[in-house]
């Protein structure tokens, strides 16, 4: 008597290469990319750049930027939804 249950050849292989794929995928060094072999070890030193310049700057790394601005459009009308009744009730 056999059981429907048990896994085939099929089933053993998916799980075999799912837990490959994972245990692959954890490999690797943790940290900062390397430098190519012809790049110098120095940082470019700053010329005046100073981090309230920075902060004064648009940037996609900045969230501060813009955030004392006035919004860019009024409030419009609110619109009714299905679920206000729903959301609403305090």
């Amino acid at each position: 008597m056999t059981s429907k249950t048990s896994l085939t050849r099929s089933g053993w292989a998916i799980i075999v290469l799912c837990a490959t794929a994972l245990v692959l995928g954890g490999c690797g060094r943790k940290g900062p990319l390397d430098l190519p072999p012809t790049a110098s070890n120095t940082a470019p030193t700053a010329t005046g750049d100073t981090e309230t310049e920075r902060a004064s700057q648009p940037s996609l790394f900045n969230p501060s930027y813009g955030s004392d601005a006035a919004p860019a459009a009024s409030k419009g009308t609110k619109k009714p939804f299905i679920l206000d009744p729903i959301l609403n009730s305090n």
